[in-house]
């Protein structure tokens, strides 16, 4: 049987890491879908919003780890350090870089009200997120990954 090939090893952890990921962004797009009535597809390739994929991917991982190897083992704790860092980042460095690409974009507008053209694309303004979005993709991967190794175990 497949689950015998996937359950208890790296391939668990993997996939249960980009699934949830991939669920988060498709989370993400119906979020956005029912909050502006509007459908974009770009929603699929971009960071930050609500949840965030990074934080879901990485607790995911870690998480399958724990279950896998032991929540006392070195392997978990490497983990954990890791999605740690990937969460600061998302919630610190991400954020300010966002913050920091709207407000240059609101001095360009107002340096070339005649010529918005010619200062070229705005810049990404969505890059981080908010803490509150960190947590809620932090517990969705704890989720999905006891969820998945319960359904693996079927």
């Amino acid at each position: 049987m497949i689950n015998d090939l996937i359950i208890n090893t790296g391939y668990e952890a993997l996939i249960s890491g980009a699934a949830a990921a991939c669920i988060a962004q498709i989370i993400k797009f119906v979020i956005f879908t029912m909050r502006t009535g509007k459908v974009n597809f770009k929603i699929f390739t971009t960071t930050g919003g609500m949840p965030s994929a990074h934080s879901a991917a990485v607790v995911a991982l870690s998480t399958t780890v724990g279950i896998i190897r032991g929540f006392d083992s070195v392997t978990f704790a490497i983990a954990a350090g890791f999605s740690m860092i990937i969460m600061y980042d998302a919630a610190g460095l991400r954020r300010a870089a966002g913050k920091t690409a709207a407000s240059l974009n609101r001095i360009m507008e107002d340096f070339y009200k005649h010529d918005v053209q010619a200062v070229g694309p705005k810049l990404k303004e969505l890059l981080g997120h908010t803490p509150f979005e960190v947590i809620v993709g932090a517990a969705f991967g704890v989720f999905w990954s006891y969820y998945l190794h319960y359904l693996l175990l079927k």
